[in-house]
């Protein structure tokens, strides 16, 4: 039987879906590959019996396809649409000191995404560069993905990063792959993750939940545009947009609260009670997590662009779009202002009294934050950073796209577990087959390199709440 091809777009006006769907039938092999106009896409094989049913299925998935207003196109007769980035303007900073910065790293483009862990600290930038480096600033890794990084959010000690082609890319083993593939129509803003469970908040307002299978779980829209904050703990998901804050049911099934914050809220934090909104008009808000009630404000100078807190949010930091950066005890009194000395803070980390910027001009920078350091800035003395350099010999890890990607072996290595690519509920699947694991469960699992019938070693899997596994390690195929 010969090798077909069907390909089909969907493209609305106004902003609304810009996808294509492509089903090829080989044989018995059904091959589907789908995503944004003008992406690669991410690609889905099946098997099946026999070349008749391998054409039925294939016939079904093109109906339902039809069925939601897809029509065959040519590939490459649509432009990609473009992807919202968030356009931001930087001024010089009216303190009158400058921040103590230990060391500085430069990305060489914009940068949003940063997370601080206990061994190292990880910068994301719009040029897809991601690089980690211990907290004395040396340089350990970089990662080369296919589209500029939104955010890095972690869960436990996963590593996500958000792209602007609505790939989520877990960052955590020897090779970065990619983990959830967000819907094409989703311009995704901000990012968070919790136990295995994605929310994506997006340019439209919206928010999306997805599980660690991948799989779509719910979907709101709140009352305002660009939401560029979402967190989520076990009682709510934290909504941040141009209307204030909206708390949704971790379930989906409602609206807990919302309060209309001061501005359009521009960047979001969470402690355990409270969660924190940076808005457009000059102030951090502080609210409850129970109520919505508005417990604390703290006022800066211009726009804020980021925030973070100590823990418990005994002090709250802020940097703003004229390259300042705040400190503020908890009930919201100012205890110093200072200049960044290179851009504006667009997202932040505080760590073991160190705070983390990543800057406009594409620099990740560490400021000792302890009180004898700022004391001492603030009456003009500071030390000499230090300029941190790549490494030019240094490789890029870039994202397993395909089985051939993957190194092989032809035995299992002491200690490794081994698990299989399963047909099942029309999708494929990883289940573990090395004994004292749950047979059950899923693992979370490189979709790229997903073949039914496919074997893989991996080094370790860790369980996950949900009942799902995690990969920890280098992936090889068993043959």
């Amino acid at each position: 039987m010969a090798r077909t091809t069907t390909y089909l777009e969907l493209s609305e006006e106004g902003g609304g879906a810009h996808k294509f769907y492509e089903v090829v039938v080989d044989g018995t092999t059904v091959a589907v590959r789908y995503g944004r106009i003008g992406a690669d896409g991410q690609l889905q094989r099946s098997s099946f019996p026999t070349p008749v049913k391998a054409e039925a299925a294939a016939a079904k998935k093109i109906a339902e396809k039809v069925r939601k207003g897809y029509a065959p196109a040519t590939p490459g007769g649509r432009a990609a649409r473009p992807v919202t980035r968030r356009q931001v303007t930087s001024a010089l900073s009216t303190a009158r000191a400058v921040a103590p910065v230990l060391w500085r790293f430069r990305t060489g483009s914009s940068a949003f995404g940063i997370h601080i862990g206990d061994d190292r600290c990880w910068v994301g930038n719009q040029a897809g560069d991601v690089y980690t480096l211990g907290h004395d600033g040396e340089v350990l890794a970089r990662y080369a993905l296919p589209d500029g990084v939104k955010c890095l959010v972690a869960d436990d000690f996963w590593i996500y990063a958000g792209c602007d082609d609505g790939t989520v890319y877990d960052l955590s083993s020897k090779l970065p792959f990619a983990a959830y593939a967000i819907a094409p129509d989703v311009d995704i803003f901000w990012l968070d993750i919790r136990e295995g469970v994605l929310n994506v908040s997006d340019r439209s307002g919206g928010i999306t939940v997805i599980d660690h299978e991948d799989e779509y779980q719910w979907a709101r829209k709140s009352t305002g545009q660009h939401a560029w904050m979402v967190r989520a703990d076990d009682h709510a998901v934290y909504h941040g947009h141009q209307q204030g804050v909206t708390a949704y049911s971790p379930d989906g099934s409602g609206e807990l609260w919302h309060t209309r914050t001061n501005g359009a809220v521009l960047f979001g934090w969470q402690e355990e009670t409270a969660v924190y909104a940076g808005t457009g008009q000059r102030v951090v808000q502080r609210l409850s997590k129970a109520t919505g009630a508005l417990e604390a404000t703290y006022r800066c100078d211009s726009a804020v662009y980021s925030c973070a807190t100590a823990p418990d949010g005994r002090h709250v930091f802020a940097g703003d779009n004229a390259s300042s950066v705040y400190c503020f005890d908890a009930d919201g009194t100012r205890l110093w202002k200072l200049g960044t000395g290179g851009g504006s803070a667009l997202s932040m980390q505080y760590r073991d009294e160190r705070l983390y910027l990543v800057t406009t001009d594409g620099s990740l920078v560490c400021v000792d934050a302890t009180p004898a350091a700022i004391t001492a800035a603030e009456q003009g003395s500071v030390p000499v950073a230090t300029d941190v350099k790549l490494a030019a010999a240094m490789p890029a890890h870039t994202p397993a796209t395909s089985a051939s990607a993957v190194r092989t072996v032809t035995a299992a290595p002491a200690g490794g577990v081994v698990v299989e690519c399963i047909q099942e509920a029309g999708r494929v699947r990883v289940h573990v087959v090395t004994d004292g694991f749950e047979p059950s469960w899923n693992v979370q699992f490189p979709r790229g390199i997903r073949e039914v019938g496919a074997r893989y070693v991996v080094d370790t899997l860790h369980p996950a709440a949900g009942g799902f596994y995690r990969v920890r390690g280098e992936i090889r195929r068993l043959v």
